[in-house]
């Protein structure tokens, strides 16, 4: 790990000169200078005094940096094959973000999960075919290119009442497929 090339990014990006980092931290200017050269190397005592001047703590100075990904490919995707339809998990481990994206097929006669009442909203898009939203007692027809936005009072599906594919992008927040 470049220790010094990371306290002088932090040092500049707080606006800092060698100087202001010197007097908060109670350093010499001299040893900060090579610090951030990394011609010597500070002990945890003088790092610790020059992360909270920067105000910034160890752990954070060392949690270590991971690229998200936030791009998603076929190869990514789980599929659940139901008897009665399949999930397309698109964006894996959503559990841990707050929407979750579900792409849905429904063969000719199938039908989702029902989903029972929650405390979220939920989105979805026909992308093929057409399909009937069951929802408060009632049932909507939605062809390709339509959608629906729902809140999560009541128990809902959707099913597949033709005779060919339907595709719905469905997304809840919170997670919950």
């Amino acid at each position: 790990m470049d220790i010094g090339g990371k306290i002088k990014k932090l040092r500049t990006q707080k606006g800092l000169t060698l100087e202001e980092l010197a007097s908060r931290s109670e350093l010499t200017k001299g040893f900060l200078s090579q610090l951030e050269r990394n011609l010597t190397s500070p002990s945890i005592d003088s790092l610790d005094d020059i992360l909270e001047a920067l105000g910034t703590s160890l752990a954070e100075f060392f949690k270590e940096d991971t690229a998200e990904q936030y791009v998603f490919r076929e190869q990514d995707f789980f599929v659940d094959e139901r008897e009665t339809c399949t999930i397309h998990w698109i964006v894996p481990n959503t559990q841990k973000n707050r929407m979750e994206p579900i792409l849905l097929t429904l063969p000719a006669g199938g039908r989702s999960f029902e989903v029972a009442p929650h405390g979220g909203e939920e989105f979805g898009c026909v992308v093929e075919g057409t399909v009937t939203l069951a929802c408060d007692g009632k049932e909507e027809t939605l062809r390709r290119g339509e959608t629906f936005y729902l809140n999560g009072r009541t128990f809902h599906l959707l099913k597949n009442d033709r005779k060919s594919v339907a595709r719905v992008l469905w997304v809840s927040t919170p997670p919950l497929f």
